[in-house]
């Protein structure tokens, strides 16, 4: 029974985030992703604990350090995905 309801709450969170960002305008995608990477950190912070816990076992080890490169790699594409949309305001000339 949890996992149906794990899995039910799953496939709500995602059409519910996908109505969210649809209907965003693109003038507000970059403080978004600035926000959306902040919380990834807070992702980090979470997945380096889950790591390190030892009463987790070696599976939890396992699932916090994938964790926390899939955490990573999301913050780092996250700002340069940020950068890049901030060189399109950028004058030529400068």
């Amino acid at each position: 029974m949890d996992l149906v309801l794990l899995f039910f709450i799953f496939v709500l969170a995602a059409f519910l985030g996908l109505e969210l960002i649809s209907k965003v305008p693109s003038q507000l995608h970059t403080p978004l992703m600035s926000g959306s990477n902040a919380i990834s950190g807070i992702t980090i912070v979470g997945a380096l604990l889950a790591t390190g816990a030892e009463e987790q076992g070696s599976m939890g080890m396992i699932l916090g350090f994938v964790a926390l490169v899939f955490a990573t790699i999301n913050v780092v594409g996250g700002y340069v995905v940020t950068d890049r949309m901030l060189q399109m305001f950028k004058k030529k000339g400068k």
